[in-house]
């Protein structure tokens, strides 16, 4: 009798291959503990080490903060710093606001959405309608970013689209900062960013200030489509145009038909003592950028405002819609809920009128140093709380004897004079200040909007104390610093 054989099922190989050793990561609690020697170290190994030599040479790479309220920082021995660099205008409302900070622990806790491509969000839509209550004339369609850079790279692509096919060129200024994303850095005017970057090649430039020089370029290139220019300078070393260049810029492009961007990520929400820098010059440009402090400093948040037909123009009908809809994280949920309570607290508290008391203040009594100082600082400029304090070129602080001698290095030593008070303001009197970009013989004084009187003449008095030890001393007493600090 035959029998079937049983079959019997193979057994699975086992798969004896160990499995992957983790990555050593380090927890939030290790970062909350680490120490500045080890901060440095990853800093240096992980982040950018040619930037911690800068850090070196300022002093700034011996302190690692612990926490930061209002106008101070604190480091990790629980000192204080005074604030006068505001994140180069982001910290409007000074740091961790508690209205800030409550509203968005409210956000947390009801575990709000954040993230919400497939549907409409209440809070990009309120976000969106504040802007529209704050912005004056047709400003009124909004579109939300993370950045500042983003926000320009919006705002060229609809003014590329109102303009038209024929008009793809952009009028931009000499000095410009707009951003480091290739757009935005195409109309940047810095060999340093630009580097060897391959870029758009439809920019023209233009100094300025100079609306004879804009009014030749417009009226020379038919092709220009597009005019870009930040209300305020930043990054040139705190530079403004009188009310009467706004004036003309807004009758010249009507009547050439050119799309006017107001780059106002730096200079906007408040910082001069009116939400946008433009309306002291009583004018509305077609396209506005914002950014940084729109956060309330704890979120970012970008922002662009255009006028409603203009936005129709672009994106208007079913098939356009989506070309430039709002990246992922654009609108988030708690960014915009962070921005909506930064705008209102804005208006609560009064800080648009308090950013103009206190910059007056703060400029008026720098101007007095100016007199005392004449052969140190050049010049003071700036409207509200975005102040530029110019010194003169390193020759020119030195005895007449010196000066023809000196004066041939002045290039190599365009911002020392800036650094040693810098580093010595930070060091000696625990106030922080910053720098800018192409002049390197300015201090940029962006301080919260926040600031108090007592706080703006403790700056003033330190300064004043410093100026008066004298050149010499003073760059004796960084060097002497720098190398007691060990570097």
């Amino acid at each position: 009798m035959n029998k079937t054989p049983i079959r019997t099922e193979e057994a699975t190989p086992v798969d004896t291959t160990p499995a992957p050793t983790p990555p050593e990561l380090l927890t939030l609690e290790d970062a909350f503990a680490m120490s500045n020697e080890k901060v440095a170290e990853l800093f240096k190994a992980h982040l950018n080490p040619a930037q911690y030599g800068l850090f070196r040479l300022l002093g700034f790479h011996k302190i690692t903060l612990s926490k930061a309220e209002g106008m101070y920082y604190y480091d990790q021995n629980g000192r204080a710093i005074l604030d006068f660099f505001g994140g180069f205008g982001s910290i409007a409302l000074g740091h961790n606001h508690p209205r800030i900070l409550a509203a968005r622990k409210r956000f947390q806790e009801e575990k709000r959405h954040e993230i919400a491509i497939a549907f409409m969000s209440q809070y990009a839509a309120t976000l969106a309608h504040n802007l529209a209550q704050i912005a004056p004339g047709t400003l009124d369609h909004v579109f939300l970013s993370t950045a500042g850079s983003e926000a320009v790279e919006y705002a060229l692509k609809i003014a590329e689209r109102v303009a038209g096919s024929g008009r793809k060129k952009i009028l931009f200024a000499e000095k410009a900062f707009h951003g480091k994303t290739r757009g935005s850095l195409s109309i940047t005017d810095s060999p340093l960013y630009q580097n060897d970057f391959t870029l758009m090649t439809t920019t023209v430039k233009v100094p300025f200030g100079d609306i004879d020089a804009l009014r030749r370029r417009l009226e020379g290139d038919p092709e220009i489509g597009v005019l870009i220019l930040e209300t305020i300078q930043g990054g040139a070393g705190i530079i403004t145009a009188p009310p009467d260049y706004w004036q003309e810029v807004r009758r010249l492009c009507d009547e050439h038909k050119v799309v006017w961007i107001a780059d106002e990520v730096q200079c906007g929400v408040g910082r001069t003592g009116k939400f946008f820098a433009f309306e002291h010059a009583g004018v509305v440009p077609d396209v506005v950028t914002l950014a940084k402090s729109l956060g309330g400093g704890k979120a970012a948040v970008g922002a662009v405002i255009t006028r409603k037909d203009f936005y129709m123009q672009a994106y208007g009908d079913p098939k356009t819609a989506i070309i430039h809809a709002q990246a992922t994280f654009g609108g988030m949920g708690e960014s915009c809920a962070t921005a909506i309570e930064t705008l209102n607290t804005i208006y609560d508290d009064g800080l648009l009128e308090n950013a103009a008391k206190q910059g007056a203040l703060l400029i008026s009594e720098l101007k007095r140093l100016q007199a005392k100082f004449p052969h140190m600082i050049k010049e003071v400029r700036g409207e509200g709380l975005m102040v530029g304090l110019e010194f003169q070129d390193f020759s020119q602080t030195m005895p007449g004897l010196f000066r023809g001698v000196l004066s041939k290095a002045d290039d190599k030593l365009k911002g020392s004079l800036c650094g040693f008070i810098g580093s010595i303001l930070l060091r000696d009197y625990d106030i922080l200040v910053a720098f800018t970009e192409y002049n390197r013989n300015v201090i940029r004084l962006e301080p919260p909007l926040i600031v108090t009187e007592e706080e703006v003449r403790r700056f003033i008095a330190a300064l004043e104390k410093l100026m008066g030890r004298g050149v010499t001393a003073i760059a004796t007493s960084y060097v002497k610093g720098f190398v007691t600090q060990g570097g």
